[in-house]
């Protein structure tokens, strides 16, 4: 970047002269702070919904992102079998299943079952 010329006008205001490059660079890193202040405010509006809620653990996500329903990973996070968890829940083995490989969609009924066998929040499990 070349040395700004700042010049004096008659009624006292200064005006800088810049060579039309250091303009365009200056244009283009206010481009790259506006745009990196997008992505601030999209990342901190994302923290703020996950803090709303807890966040599933670790474990839990990697299960998820490999591919398993939250449902199944929660319970084999659990330490549970299909049928201890449909007991307790008062489901059968069979539909449980179906809610694990997402053939079928639990009512916010089921849900609130699922939910307190397992012990955690409702949002945790697949609705």
């Amino acid at each position: 970047m070349g040395a700004p010329q700042i010049i004096k006008t008659p009624g006292g205001e200064e005006l800088v002269v810049l060579s039309k490059a250091d303009y365009e660079a200056l244009l283009h890193a206010a481009e790259e702070a506006a745009e990196d202040a997008a992505d601030v405010a999209i990342y901190d509006a994302r923290k703020a919904e996950l803090s709303e809620g807890e966040p599933l653990p670790a474990e839990l996500s990697l299960a998820v992102l490999r591919g398993e329903s939250r449902l199944r990973a929660l319970r084999k996070w659990r330490g549970m079998t299909q049928d201890a968890l449909a007991d307790g829940a008062g489901l059968t083995q069979g539909f449980l299943s179906d809610l694990e490989s997402r053939r079928r969609t639990a009512s916010a009924e089921t849900v609130e079952k699922l939910a307190g066998v397992l012990q955690v929040p409702k949002d945790w499990i697949d609705g």
